[in-house]
């Protein structure tokens, strides 16, 4: 049995704790919108009777979609712009206001919303970078807790995530701040106030709106797998950087460059060299992703469409 928005009936958790207590073969699927009650009323009723999937928006493999890049960063992968043939701005901007300023403002208790309006657009405004909670405080006018707090639950209602640097006994030299991403970028182009996939070309953060997009795909596909997202980027003090880096069983490592331009420089692969001599025989793979089709390996690093993940 299938039971959608299923936190709204919270007496039914406990009836159903009795029912697949007495017969172990009933299966139920309950989901909804509403990630944090939902996940209240589990814990509460069916802990240790239940798997938890996490479904993120469509992949770029479950589309196939036959559209310019800057389409697909402006459209987003939600169900409803692709199955349903709605204009991304109805999509997102109801989405928005429903879910993030109506449900969310009443779960945390947001008493200040052009407050929490104003930290969410930051926010989009800030994808593929560092996340620092201090700056973002001065710039709203909020305290650090508050900004903490507010990012934990775009993060728990799988809004936006975090990813973390990749380190292994290296200390100092490595920077600690996580980067930010949102799991969609057509709700990004939405709170960016972007109205074409004209403007997304055009816009200064094209390139941080494709790198968010890359990476929130290895999110799709790792979960998809029913796999932990084993995922970070590397930068040290020296400004050497790695924009992903997928550890898999007995500690390999994958490196993968993202880039947004068209055109292969054998520069891309600057990055993922300085890494491998560092870490050695336990990077096991080097990829460049990028948004053009000619792709010359160099130095034991492949390159690839994006689309090829």
């Amino acid at each position: 049995m299938i039971l959608d928005e299923a936190q709204q009936l919270p007496e039914m958790f406990s009836y159903i704790q009795v029912l697949v207590d007495e017969d172990k073969e009933l299966r139920f699927v309950l989901s909804g919108s509403n990630n944090f009650t939902l996940m209240e009323r589990i814990t509460q009723s069916l802990a240790g009777r239940a798997a938890l999937l996490t479904l993120l928006p469509l992949s770029i493999s479950e589309i196939k979609p036959d559209v310019s890049t800057d389409e697909l960063i402006f459209n987003g992968f939600y169900p409803a712009v692709w199955g349903d043939g709605r204009r991304p701005y109805d999509v997102y901007s109801n989405y928005y206001r429903t879910y993030i300023e109506r449900d969310l403002r009443q779960l945390i208790n947001i008493k200040d919303l052009d407050l929490f309006r104003q930290f969410v657009r930051l926010m989009a405004s800030r994808v593929a970078n560092e996340f620092n909670a201090s700056r973002i405080s001065n710039e709203i006018g909020v305290d650090v807790k508050t900004v903490q707090h507010w990012l934990s639950i775009l993060t728990t209602s799988y809004i936006a995530f975090t990813l973390p640097p990749y380190y292994r006994n290296i200390g100092k030299r490595i920077v600690k701040a996580h980067k930010l991403y949102f799991y969609d970028t057509g709700l990004v182009s939405y709170l960016l106030g972007l109205d074409s996939p004209e403007q997304v070309a055009l816009h200064p953060l094209r390139g941080a709106l494709f790198e968010n997009m890359v990476v929130a795909e290895f999110y799709k596909r790792r979960f998809n797998q029913g796999k932990t997202p084993h995922l970070f980027y590397y930068r040290d003090n020296t400004q050497k950087e790695v924009d992903l880096i997928e550890e898999e069983s007995f500690g390999q490592l994958f490196a993968y460059e993202i880039k947004s331009a068209k055109r292969f420089n054998t520069q891309f692969a600057a990055g993922i060299d300085y890494f491998k001599k560092l870490y050695g025989e336990s990077v096991v793979g080097g990829t460049i992703l990028y948004d053009g089709d000619e792709c010359i390996e160099t130095s034991n690093i492949i390159c690839r469409n994006w689309r090829d993940l």
